[in-house]
């Protein structure tokens, strides 16, 4: 592994595909796409894009860093789904970056970086205890609150943080889901089969 890795970072837990590229320890090159839906077709072109844009390809890749979350569920799946399967493709490590270590970085001192959540709620993690969702006027009361609404500044700092934890060996990146999925189950009545 060189001293100075060549890293691809991406994220998708909210409305958007955020891509960045850190080269020799800095960063090159980034790209947000506002997107509500679409992520898991749009992900994969879009950081081809960014790589053949700033003449580098797949193979020049020393690790991939990712955004595990919170967030939203499915676009979670969609990253942490693709980081695993570059990684393993390319034979290259992926780190997972939580999106409160990202905005621990960036929050002023003493902020509480919290991420939007639906009906106006948060998801926190204070002092280290375990993520939980909380209304949004409860986690208020525990102190100023820090809500980054830049999917490239974020991104940026999750290729930053991916190549300070790089090891030989990381963990695989593994989704950072707060709470259960919102899927009901069908409410389609099943086919009768009839026997032959």
């Amino acid at each position: 592994m060189r001293s100075d890795p060549t890293i691809l970072a991406f994220d998708t837990s909210a409305a958007h595909c955020a891509a960045a590229l850190l080269q020799n320890g800095v960063i090159v090159a980034s790209c947000v796409e506002p997107m509500s839906r679409g992520q898991a077709e749009r992900l994969m072109p879009l950081l081809e894009e960014l790589l053949e844009e700033n003449g580098c390809n797949w193979q020049d890749l020393d690790a991939i860093g990712v955004g595990v979350g919170p967030g939203n569920f499915t676009g979670i799946r969609i990253s942490v789904s693709a980081a695993r399967g570059l990684a393993l493709g390319l034979d290259v490590p992926a780190v997972g970056v939580s999106g409160f270590d990202a905005l621990a970085e960036l929050a002023p001192k003493g902020d509480l970086p919290a991420i939007p959540a639906p009906r106006d709620q948060v998801y926190l993690m204070p002092d280290g205890a375990k993520a939980r969702l909380v209304a949004r006027h409860d986690a208020e009361s525990l102190g100023r609150l820090y809500l980054c609404d830049q999917p490239d500044r974020q991104v940026r700092t999750i290729a930053r943080l991916a190549s300070r934890r790089l090891t030989s060996t990381p963990t695989p990146p593994a989704p950072l889901y707060v709470r259960p999925a919102d899927a009901a189950p069908s409410r389609d009545v099943p086919p009768v089969l009839l026997d032959e």
